[in-house]
């Protein structure tokens, strides 16, 4: 077993082509450590919906060139079956650690199957990358980036050329291509060939932007931002500037890209403590609203003074979700508005009282921007989509626009966001959502989990009787199977179910509290506070976590 685990990395070995894995993997193989050796050969990482998203480092369960290589070449195998024998593929990559050798083979390796390939100028948020397939007319494309992923992780995001990532069965597919791959020496790399794309198309994405706004909107919020250590400042401060916003004020510390992240545990806005240098910055300056990107840039994060005690806070995904809805309701916005089934079922409310079509999807943007007719679609992990036509994929650049302008508009009529909320929890009710998050470094624990639930499943939670409970393994009339479980109480609902990209249970929480006038609003929030914390305690029993 031992012989038959150093051979396979040795097999490896001999293919890698990068200088950096290549020694890590030697010293392994002469230090005989098989724990190591067997964490990083005992499968491969698995080509899916996410694209690739892992840990870098040597071997097939790792990120790094060879399995980035056969990926690509997977890919161009399949586009090659679809009739796109000499179709363009667009590449785009953000400031991780390998970020730009990825896109680099990717190029090569597309030029060697006889596609075309283009890589943008220099690391940029991804929304541009989503951008280009559809401007550039490309058959798909590539984004390398691992999001919000800790600095140990990369990863490879794919688009085909309708703009929107891959969803079932071209994940399959692909993988199947990746599959076949019996060695890297039968997978052609040119050393030239590609075009490295110049500034135009970065242009053409900022000119699109200004389509998100009203012609002469009030353009007068002041902003604190954070890019987080990623590649969103230079675009967002050249959006902000055509639109005529004021220049936000920098987070210095995490303005520019570091691939380290050395200020955040997690460079994600969500997670505890990543804002705080914001916090600080805007106690220091006093803006209307702090908005931040997540590394790539797609995400957007916003924060609001609170106005009990003067402390920034930040908005969850779900109540910027809200906000942006009733902002294009009010601007007389027309089309569908879509959201995942793990966010607030407010949109929902918003759009029936607007007479506007709605669509709830699984989990994921992939299948957000496929909803017919899409015109504002949301998720709750701070993801927006605002300008399908232009982006179909979230995007937080365009997100952080629309808020600013929302932001302004209020602040001319000596108004806030929180005010806004105020309004839309009288008028639909008062949503209130929370989620359990646990992360775990053994993946078994939340299949266990899963099957807990599934074979002892609660009749009630938080002293809510169950009146629907859901299998989603099974589908619906209009959902398609996913791994996750969702329960229908009198007044909330809950729903599980693993991450698709991170090693994390995610168990997505809401309760709705009719609320009659404004006067009646802190008594409902106390009351929905109580009943998100009775539902964690409640579903982590039921669930053994």
């Amino acid at each position: 077993m031992q012989d038959d685990l150093i051979a396979r990395a040795r097999t490896w070995l001999a293919e890698d082509p990068d200088p950096d894995t290549r020694d890590e993997l030697a010293k392994l193989i002469d230090a005989g450590d098989v724990t190591e050796l067997t964490a990083r050969f005992s499968g491969t990482l698995q080509f899916g919906t996410a694209g690739l998203r892992g840990e870098l480092g040597a071997g097939p369960q790792r990120m790094n060139r060879t399995v980035v290589i056969r990926a690509a070449a997977g890919l161009a195998a399949y586009l090659k079956k679809q009739d796109t024998t000499d179709g363009l593929v667009v590449i785009g990559y953000d400031a991780r650690h390998k970020s730009e050798d990825f896109a680099r083979d990717t190029a090569a390796v597309m030029t060697g199957a006889g596609l075309r390939a283009a890589v943008l100028p220099r690391p940029l948020p991804t929304p541009v990358l989503a951008f280009a397939i559809r401007h550039l007319g490309a058959v798909a494309g590539v984004e390398v980036t691992a999001s919000h992923n800790p600095p140990r992780d990369n990863g490879y995001k794919v688009y085909l050329g309708d703009g929107s990532q891959i969803v079932p069965p071209a994940d399959a597919e692909i993988a199947a291509e990746i599959e076949a791959i019996a060695s890297l020496n039968d997978v052609p790399r040119p050393d030239t060939g590609w075009q490295t794309l110049g500034d135009e198309v970065l242009a053409a994405y900022l000119a699109r932007t200004d389509a998100v706004l009203a012609k002469n909107s009030p353009r007068t919020a002041r902003t604190v931002y954070t890019a987080m250590h990623g590649v969103g400042k230079d675009t967002l401060l050249a959006a902000f500037a055509r639109a005529g916003f004021p220049t936000p004020e920098l987070v210095a510390e995490q303005a520019d890209p570091d691939p380290d992240f050395p200020t955040v545990a997690f460079p994600n806005p969500e997670e505890p403590g990543a804002m705080d240098l914001a916090f600080a910055k805007a106690t220091e300056t006093n803006p209307d609203l702090i908005i931040a990107n997540d590394p790539d840039a797609d995400r957007c994060a916003v924060a609001v003074r609170d106005r009990e005690n003067g402390t920034w806070r930040m908005l969850s995904g779900d109540e910027v979700g809200a906000l942006l809805a009733t902002h294009l309701v009010h601007r007389g916005a027309k089309g569908t508005f879509a959201e995942s089934i793990v966010s607030s079922s407010l949109l929902g409310r918003i759009a029936e009282k607007a007479n506007l079509p709605y669509e709830e999807t699984l989990t994921g943007f992939k299948w957000i921007a496929r909803v017919d007719g899409l015109r504002y679609g949301y998720e709750e992990a701070l993801g927006y989509c605002v300008d399908p036509e232009g982006v179909r994929d979230k995007d937080g650049i365009t997100a952080a626009l629309l808020i600013t302008e929302l932001a302004s508009e209020l602040k001319e009529q000596g108004r806030t966001l929180p005010d806004l909320l105020d309004d839309i929890a009288v008028e639909h009710g008062l949503h209130a959502t929370d989620q359990l998050s646990v992360r775990v470094e053994d993946l078994s624990v939340i299949a266990r989990a899963m099957e807990q639930l599934r074979e002892h499943p609660p009749t009630e939670l938080a002293g809510l009787a169950i009146t629907k409970a859901e299998d989603l393994t099974q589908g619906t009339d209009k959902l398609p199977p996913t791994d996750g479980l969702r329960y229908t109480l009198d007044g909330a609902r809950v729903i599980v179910r693993p991450s698709g990209t991170e090693p994390k249970l995610k168990c997505y929480l809401e309760v709705v509290i009719p609320v009659a006038a404004h006067a009646d609003l802190p008594a409902a929030r106390t009351r929905a506070a109580d009943l998100l914390t009775t539902l964690k305690q409640d579903l982590s029993t039921a669930a053994g976590i």
